[in-house]
């Protein structure tokens, strides 16, 4: 049979889950090429990418379905199937995008990029889908991707070690250009005696000011607090520093925002959503995989 899109995948994909066991990506793709009776040219048809077909469209499916709250992530590259994954199974009826758009976290993320772009007075999304243009469909393709991949980097960042964490922050003010050609630009100071801070930062190539970066890996549904941010600002002031940028994979509460606005030193918070965005925009974790050149008719030259 022809390769399934991913939408035919999502029902078989949550029944190769339905035993609440983890399951790897990768393997998981080998069963449903099996459910499906590929040929082995068709499990090793290439996108123009060079990523496999099939591989890249369950890809797609555990997606919309981890999106939709269906399955999660426990791991990196793991899927596991939720009690809402099991109530969908329960239903004959078909398990595609309008099935999940059911959901307001799969809408919230269908629409994510949309709703950013859609001026006022414009018409509803489905009208939307049925007079958009091709160039506007292919804006909404990318930023759809780059969501996509910004949830991914988070969901990563979220398995990584304490250790790791602290120095992917270093890596991304590296990137952004903070400390140039300077070899020892990025300084790890984690650990005991840290002073308050994990790291430290030259902010030009002639190192005349430091930027002190604190790093919290915390789960999602811990936010950080005033206590936190406090604490941060006395570790400044005891290295005597002007400058410095909390990350966190969660989040901050109201009152941890507002003593970052009234500390004397510049304290710039960076959330867990925000810190993954920067790290896919300034290629730290990333690689690109294809460059798509968009070109128009130049009317000068045909001027006679």
């Amino acid at each position: 049979m022809a390769i399934p899109d991913y939408e035919t995948i999502m029902r078989p994909l949550l029944e190769a889950c339905a035993d609440d066991k983890n399951h790897r990506v990768r393997d998981l793709a080998e069963t449903l090429a099996e459910i499906f009776k590929l040929t082995p040219a068709e499990r090793a048809e290439l996108l123009p990418s060079g990523i496999v077909k099939f591989v890249s469209r369950v890809g797609w499916a555990k997606t919309y379905l981890k999106q939709a709250g269906l399955v999660e992530q426990p791991a990196r590259a793991m899927v596991r199937i939720t009690a809402r994954g099991k109530e969908a199974l329960q239903s004959p009826v078909r398990i595609d995008n309008s099935y999940l758009s059911h959901f307001a976290e799969f809408r919230a993320f269908k629409d994510r990029s949309r709703l950013a772009q859609q001026p006022r007075n414009a018409p509803s999304a489905d009208s939307i889908e049925e007079v958009i243009t091709p160039q506007e469909a292919l804006q909404q393709a990318f930023d759809e991707l780059r969501d996509s991949l910004v949830s991914e980097m988070l969901e990563t960042l979220l398995h990584a070690s304490p250790a790791f964490f602290e120095r992917a922050v270093v890596d991304l003010l590296r990137a952004m250009g903070y400390g140039g050609s300077v070899d020892d630009a990025g300084i790890l100071l984690g650990g005991p005696g840290d002073g308050g801070v994990d790291g430290a930062i030259k902010e030009d190539t002639l190192g005349l000011d430091t930027v002190y970066v604190q790093a919290k890996k915390w789960a999602v549904d811990r936010t950080v607090g005033d206590r936190e941010i406090r604490d941060f600002i006395g570790a400044l002031q005891l290295q005597r520093a002007r400058k410095g940028v909390f990350f966190t994979t969660s989040d901050f509460t109201k009152s941890a925002r507002e003593s970052a606005t009234r500390s004397e030193s510049r304290v710039v918070l960076i959330n867990g959503t925000k810190l993954a965005e920067l790290m896919v925009d300034y290629k730290v974790g990333v690689s690109v995989t294809s460059t798509l050149e968009l070109k128009r008719l130049d009317s000068d030259y045909f001027e006679e």
